[in-house]
């Protein structure tokens, strides 16, 4: 299956993300998971969800970036509203900013935060 040319693909956009917890506890990245698809699933549906295409990209030390379709932010926004429990653990998310890229995000509204680092990426300095 041939890949897809970037003017046929879907615009994706960017939210940084922090979650407040009670106690400062800190949340894995398989639970935040979980319990976004299955908020995902709740509310917009098996067909919005998959719409939306929302993809946790990077979460560390309970910060993190989510990336959606372009046309589906305010809805991925309020997916990220409703999610109040983690395994147990009262959550709140704060949606920080919405960017067009990773590295945009990650300038603005994590800075900081090693969610990504471009200076890792050896094959981009070379």
């Amino acid at each position: 299956m041939k890949i897809l040319p970037p003017t046929m693909r879907d615009n994706k956009r960017y939210l940084a993300f922090e979650l407040i917890t009670e106690e400062n506890t800190l949340v894995g990245r398989d639970e935040l998971i979980r319990e976004l698809f299955s908020v995902s699933g709740s509310l917009l549906g098996d067909l919005g969800s998959s719409e939306c295409n929302i993809w946790l990209f990077a979460f560390d030390d309970n910060k993190g970036v989510i990336s959606c379709n372009r046309n589906y932010v305010s809805q991925t926004r309020a997916v990220m509203a409703t999610i109040t429990n983690v395994k147990g653990k009262r959550v709140l998310v704060h949606v920080l900013g919405v960017s067009g890229t990773v590295l945009g995000a990650t300038k603005k509204y994590l800075e900081g935060v090693d969610v990504f680092n471009p200076a890792e990426q050896s094959h981009i300095n070379e």
